[in-house]
């Protein structure tokens, strides 16, 4: 036996030793012969730093103790790409070169955003999807596809826990951020069941669904029944919590018809809680203090961050709300926390047919994607940045290189250099890079507008689009996954979109092979 296990040893000897002086080896050994003009490229010299970079990266092994969602809601890959642009040229760049905060993490994938029954989703069922890990229906918030939309008595049972509410469960803190409204599709998915997205607040719901049982989502925020209770939450919304009979500091009336004033019983529930309306108030919140803090900012929707200076009380940026959230959160439980971040309204401003909100909105997130990576160590908190869906939003034509991402096509001549006039379509009219298969930036008689005279780069210009309809529409391809961090090397290849709760629940340690089996792999 020790003679064979011998032989053995010295054959696998003799075989490497082949290997690493044999012809096979000498000739991928060879080095190519890459012209030196060509090596001195700064394309060749960045692609090869990039090699280098990527040969270092090492695989974040061990459990996250935290764990940060965004989602840029509506944020396809167009809208990434465009907005590298705007963002480049607003630091006076060409742009095409930039990169996001999040275009630098190691861990990309793509996402599959199909529901159980549409083949474009809607917001709703995109979040519970990778807030449940279980794919559903669009239009419902975190019960599974068995239920029938607006129907109380066929979700009994059938609810589906969101990682938010494990988080809790598990002794973490956690918080939801978002620039929608917090009783909106994709916040609400984090602590909210219900067969219909819509029920934000009671008077949504018909008397029929109430008498079967069925809550709304804003009372479900004041009901959340897991650990501590969501420790932070900033977004707007104020309406949802306020009756009518009662104005809001900012003039306008709550929905409600029950007549329940949520917030003041969100307050009478925390008498050591921060509830806060405006920036000034914002500004402050004591972290260290005890008891949860609640911002709701505005009645409805926040502003778009193009238009936040001029809101009448004043509201913190994403990327602030951002900040704040994770100094609370590191003070509220050595176990660790939980932050779900949504840009809400990139998906607003597409849905407008207007690229300068949708792009300045997801440069917004991308500021608060990288104060999130300032403030953590990439050792023991997973980041991911996704979207919940894409739109009809397309980047097209041949402008030349550094034209204004906003702007009207400048193509360039054969010598390969900028024309000194815009191209123009086969109607005779300008036309811009970006554009729309739908939305209302059409016209219905098919007459294109005439853009010879039309500054395309303000904040109000809408873009033309294909098929009229007063509302653009989502759109069904797939959308990208970037992750750093504790098992982000997990994140790979193309997915269903409900994996991104999966690989959280692995790096949490809530599965039974948690992610401290990474150390054995």
């Amino acid at each position: 036996m020790r003679l064979n296990y011998l032989t053995r040893i010295i054959s696998h000897i003799l075989a490497i030793l082949f290997f690493l002086t044999g012809p096979a080896h000498d000739a991928l050994a060879g080095t190519a012969a890459v012209p030196s003009h060509q090596k001195a490229s700064e394309w060749f010299v960045a692609g090869q730093k990039t090699i280098q970079q990527n040969m270092a990266h090492a695989r974040v092994r061990g459990q996250a103790k935290n764990i940060i969602l965004f989602i840029g809601d509506g944020m396809g890959v167009s809208t990434v790409t465009a907005a590298r642009i705007y963002q480049g040229q607003l630091h006076g760049m060409k742009g095409e070169g930039n990169i996001l905060s999040w275009e630098k993490f190691a861990n990309v994938a793509l996402s599959k955003t199909y529901d159980t029954n549409q083949q474009v989703t809607d917001s709703a069922g995109a979040a519970t999807a990778f807030m449940t890990g279980v794919k559903s229906k669009a239009g419902v918030i975190s019960v599974d596809s068995s239920v029938t939309l607006r129907d109380c008595a066929s979700a009994k049972g059938h609810h589906l826990e969101s990682f938010l509410e494990l988080a809790e469960q598990q002794g973490r803190a956690t918080g939801i951020i978002s620039t929608a409204r917090l009783t909106h599709a994709t916040p609400a998915t984090a602590y909210a069941h219900v067969p219909e997205r819509d029920w934000e607040n009671d008077a949504e719901i018909p008397a029929a669904e109430k008498a079967a049982g069925c809550k709304d989502i804003a009372v479900q925020f004041l009901d959340f029944p897991y650990g501590n209770g969501i420790e932070v939450a900033f977004a707007g919304g104020r309406r949802n919590f306020l009756p009518k009979s009662v104005r809001g500091p900012e003039g306008k009336k709550g929905r409600r018809e029950d007549g329940r004033n949520l917030i003041a019983e969100w307050q009478q529930k925390h008498p050591e809680g921060q509830y806060v309306w405006n920036e000034k108030g914002f500004d402050k919140i004591d972290p260290a203090k005890k008891g949860p803090i609640l911002g709701l900012f505005n009645p409805s929707h926040m502003q778009f961050e193009a238009d936040r200076a001029e809101d009448k009380g004043g509201e913190p940026s994403l990327s602030d709300m951002t900040a704040k959230a994770i100094k609370i959160l590191q003070k509220k439980s050595k176990k660790g926390y939980f932050l779900y971040v949504e840009g809400g309204r990139i998906d607003h401003a597409h849905h407008m047919g207007n690229a300068y909100r949708a792009l300045s909105d997801t440069d917004a997130l991308a500021q608060a994607v990288q104060r999130a990576v300032d403030m953590t160590n990439p050792e023991d908190t997973l980041i991911i940045v996704t979207a919940d869906h894409s739109h009809t939003f397309v980047m097209g034509g041949y402008p030349t290189r550094g034209n204004p991402i906003l702007g009207k096509m400048v193509k360039n001549n054969r010598r390969g250099e900028p024309e000194d006039h815009f191209d123009l379509a086969d109607d005779g009219k300008p036309y811009t890079t970006l554009g729309y298969y739908s939305g209302p930036g059409a016209e219905v008689d098919h007459v294109r507008r005439d853009l010879s005279t039309v500054d395309t780069t303000t904040k109000d210009f809408r873009q033309q689009a294909l098929i009229p309809l007063h509302y653009e529409t989502h759109a069904g391809e797939d959308v990208a996954i970037y992750a750093r961090g504790p098992s982000a090397w997990l994140m790979r290849g193309v997915v269903e979109e409900n994996y991104i709760f999966h690989l959280m629940f692995h790096a949490a340690g809530m599965d039974a092979g948690s992610a401290k089996g990474d150390d054995k792999r």
